[in-house]
């Protein structure tokens, strides 16, 4: 896959100037400490083969560097998931920062619930020296509670990342809940950051993103609407051997590969998706 790191600093009229190609690409400088510190955790000993093979699609070090992460600072990721950004996030934040990871309520009983509340558990459990700080949150309650805990305290984090969840809340519908939870949880003028798998502009859009691709000029103004400026966008996370156009839908990339062996080959040579990368302040 062909690497892009060119970044636009966004100004009005920041889509149409993207579509166009008129907008330049630039370059911000990164600390050399800190790329060196994220470079080391990226490639730890103590992640899987391969979680770190997938370095080469995601990009944590540049992406990463793009939000403009240090390590004191108090930072919620959303929904982790398995935590493989959790596994680069929480050691670079247990000495100087704080890292929440923002997931299942452990009052949700679901059987999904409880399954991804394990894995994080033992994930925790597995390197207590570096995953022992991270702070648990709840990202939303439960279908059977009305409320739920902040993801952290109100106007104390300095940034909340998501990767490629937001078509899960759109498909669900619970999109503006969680953003508004972001919104309340951030410092003015905290970041928020954003990768997501990226749907053909020329496509019509759906705000459902069944396909599992969104939109990336829709999403702006939903976000933007939430009370966030989008502050600077970047090609880091692009993949333009990816057509958008999959039997089932982004799912039939890697690392899903949902129709099995079929056609295996070829969907292995376009690799992960294409993806935005969004940077966002609070206002």
């Amino acid at each position: 896959m062909r690497k892009v790191f060119g970044t636009i600093f966004v100004s009005l009229g920041f889509v149409v100037a993207v579509s166009a190609g008129l907008m330049p690409l630039a370059k911000p400088a990164y600390s050399a400490d800190m790329t060196a510190r994220l470079t080391e955790l990226a490639n730890g000993s103590w992640r899987s083969e391969a979680d770190k093979a997938r370095n080469d699609y995601r990009h944590p070090v540049e992406t990463l560097n793009f939000f403009g992460i240090n390590d004191h600072m108090s930072v919620v990721e959303l929904s982790p998931s398995g935590g493989w950004y959790m596994e680069i996030l929480a050691p670079l934040l247990k000495d100087r920062g704080i890292y929440y990871a923002a997931g299942f309520s452990r009052s949700d009983t679901s059987d999904y619930a409880k399954r991804m509340i394990k894995v994080m558990d033992d994930k925790i459990a597995s390197h207590p020296d570096l995953y022992g700080k991270v702070r648990i949150t709840p990202l939303r309650p439960p279908a059977t509670e009305t409320a739920a805990d902040p993801i952290a305290p109100e106007g104390s984090a300095d940034m909340v990342l998501t990767f490629r969840n937001i078509h899960n809340w759109l498909a669900s519908g619970t999109f503006p809940e969680i953003l508004a939870r972001a919104h309340k949880a951030l410092k003015p003028g905290g970041v928020l950051g954003v990768v997501e798998h990226r749907a053909d502009p020329a496509a019509p859009v759906d705000e459902k993103a069944k396909s599992g691709y969104v939109n990336e000029a829709y999403i702006i103004g939903v976000i933007e609407k939430a009370g966030f400026k989008l502050e600077a966008a970047s090609e880091i996370n692009a993949n333009p051997k990816d057509d958008h156009n999959h039997p089932k839908g982004v799912w039939t990339l890697p690392p899903t590969y949902s129709l099995g062996d079929q056609d295996r080959a070829k969907y292995q040579a376009i690799g992960e998706s294409d993806r935005m990368t969004l940077k966002f302040r609070k206002i």
